[in-house]
């Protein structure tokens, strides 16, 4: 190869540190046909190229240099990063896995990869190729960002949290990245941290930031609102005036998406349905690309219909955003999808009572030193329940967690299978399980000292067997609802796993989900006979202070009136996981019984599969 023109590097280095990307392009197209070919020339017009967004011309320019050098596996990261910018994304692909195979240990080489995957919204690889850049990088914090979102798209919430360890002290992010690292840590209940972010995001010039600024403000509204913080939200609506969002130019869509969603959040809060659905609307009307958005946008779109009591529009839009997560889940969790994919695979995990005979003798904390679990499917009144518990000074809940399973996972990991293994479990062996489970709570509640803790997460009535193998003792409240108000419910939400996006997105699949959940659950209670406590939605709202009384005596209370207190509680707590937050800051009522039957043609072919729930449970059709 040539040798160097020293003058000309050296003139086209001087022009990139002074920010002249243009320049090192002309010195490049003034140079030699020998000096053309110069590696280190080729080098800086290709980094210059792709600052200055001449992807195409980039690709060219990294291509040669990959021909030249085929064994350097920083020209193949560039040549797949102006791919992926000129839109060609399998070349980018392949280039990113030769130049993995040449540096595996280079975490940017990862990250890359990793946001090819997002832009072709292969979730789960995207979640692998970010997640390895971080092992190889931990500082990386690009790479965290990225690898949180991919791991909140594939309902890894563990994984998500684990990224964004430490994001409150993180540098200034670009306003583009600092609205997706909030909007990720808004769903973790950290909006002093969210809010921090948006202070901070690193805008650009004008006219680009006028549009993010009002993305921001928009933001902000998000969060209060998700926060209960309701003052808050409307006081910063006041940036985001509607002639303001009309009079942004073509290529704002996204500000004035964003802004009209904030719009309809608080109109929805305010019972102004009609104004939201109008809002919704016309964000669909120009939203493109992400399905998650578009999700969100129409089950708003539907919950608006549904309070205007325009009923088949909200079930169309249903069907819509149904369609969307779909799609999602599709990327995000294909196996899910395949004819013998199963959205609740704990409910093929069961001990039955031949099973259950062989299960060796181990002793247990007493029902005061073990945790209380409020059970039952989702959208039962769970969060009702906890939000209650929480409201009384002797117990502290710690929102909806995954702890149980992840002592299962623990379990299999260590070449034990569950639930089979938990027989020949020793003392020992259920001690480290239960100081596994404790420290992942104290990693939450730090302060819970001598509280009795609430551990509410509606599908641990499937983990059955590994609570009463820890904490035999321990209380069970199982919330129940009318089936067909718990499918409705449940098909009105924008869930954020894709086991719940698959397993929502039919009434047919939600209700045979549904009934086998039920079926595994109580064929549990019937062989364990937990010390257990019916708590049903119906009944709570119509008698509440008969079973706020009955509550205290079943968790043995010298007070139980604290627990009448707990809209007062819910809305000083502010951040709630599940989607009743706000529901949940009102006097119970009975506006959500029976509101299935507004819908009922729908359900007629699957009352068939849910009969004998609504006659076991005592209800009716």
């Amino acid at each position: 190869m040539p040798a160097s023109n020293p003058t000309l590097v050296e003139t086209m280095v001087a022009a990139w540190n002074a920010g002249q990307a243009e320049r090192v392009i002309d010195l490049a197209a003034q140079a030699s046909d020998i000096d053309a070919q110069d590696e280190n020339v080729l080098a800086l017009l290709g980094i210059a190229q792709q600052h200055a967004g001449r992807h195409p011309d980039a690709v060219k320019t990294f291509g040669r240099l990959s021909r030249l050098r085929p064994d350097v596996s920083a020209y193949l990261n560039n040549l797949g990063v102006a791919c992926r910018h000129a839109g060609d994304l399998e070349a980018s692909e392949q280039a990113h896995l030769k130049a993995r195979a040449l540096a595996p240990r280079d975490a940017e080489v990862h990250y890359n990869l990793g946001l090819l995957y997002i832009q072709q919204r292969h979730w789960r690889q995207a979640r692998e190729a970010l997640l390895d850049a971080v092992a190889l990088s931990p500082q990386f914090i690009d790479a965290r960002l990225q690898a949180a979102h991919a791991c909140h798209v594939c309902g890894d919430v563990e994984g998500e949290e684990a990224m964004l360890e430490g994001a409150a002290d993180w540098p200034p992010q670009p306003a583009e990245q600092a609205l997706v690292l909030a909007s990720t840590l808004s769903v973790l209940g950290q909006l002093d941290t969210a809010l921090k972010v948006l202070s901070q995001a690193r805008l650009p010039a004008e006219p680009a930031a006028g549009p993010l600024q009002l993305r921001i403000a928009a933001q902000r509204v998000a969060l209060y609102e998700r926060n209960n913080l309701l003052q808050r939200a409307q006081q910063e609506l006041q940036q985001l005036p509607l002639d303001k969002l009309d009079a942004l130019p073509a290529d704002a869509d996204q500000a004035r998406i964003d802004g009209w969603r904030a719009h309809a959040v608080v109109a929805m809060r305010e019972g102004r349905c009609g104004d939201a659905a109008t809002l919704y609307q016309r964000a669909l009307n120009v939203a493109r690309g992400d399905d998650e958005t578009r999700a969100g946008t129409v089950f708003g779109l539907a919950a608006a219909y549904d309070r205007q009591a325009r009923y088949r529009d909200a079930w169309k839009a249903l069907e819509v955003a149904h369609a969307l997560q779909m799609d999602t889940a599709r990327m995000a969790a294909p196996e899910l999808l395949s004819p013998h994919g199963q959205p609740l695979p704990m409910v093929a995990r069961s001990v039955d009572a031949n099973a259950h005979a062989k299960w060796r003798p181990l002793p247990g904390p007493s029902a005061q030193q073990s945790p209380v679990f409020v059970i039952g499917f989702p959208r039962s009144g769970t969060t009702l329940l906890e939000q209650m518990l929480d409201a009384h000074p002797d117990f502290r809940s710690m929102d909806e967690r995954g702890y149980v399973y992840q002592l299962t996972e623990r379990m299999q990991a260590a070449g034990q299978r569950y639930p089979g293994d938990l027989a020949t479990l020793t003392e020992s062996d259920a001690e480290q399980l239960r100081a596994v489970y404790w420290r992942l709570v104290r990693h939450v509640l730090p302060d819970l000292g001598q509280h009795r803790l609430v551990d509410k997460n509606p599908l641990n009535m499937l983990c059955l067997p590994m609570i009463l193998r820890l904490f035999p003792e321990a209380r069970i409240i199982l919330c129940l609802r009318h089936p067909c108000d718990v499918l409705l419910s449940c098909s009105m939400q924008p869930f954020r796993s894709p086991a719940f996006m698959v397993l929502c997105s039919s009434l047919e699949r939600l209700a045979r989900g549904y009934s086998d959940a039920f079926e595994q659950c109580f064929g549990h209670l019937s062989v364990f006979a937990p010390n257990v406590l019916t708590w049903r939605y119906e009944t709570v709202v119509d008698d509440f202070e008969g079973y706020v009384a009955r509550l205290g005596d079943y968790l043995a209370v010298a007070d139980a009136s604290p627990f009448a207190g707990f809209a007062a509680h819910a809305r000083a707590r502010r951040f709630i996981s599940t989607p009743s937050y706000a529901r949940v800051t009102q006097p119970v009522s009975n506006s959500a019984v029976g509101r299935w039957k507004h819908y009922r043609e729908w359900f007629e072919p699957v009352l068939p599969i849910l009969q004998p729930w609504i006659e076991r449970f005592g209800y009716t059709l």
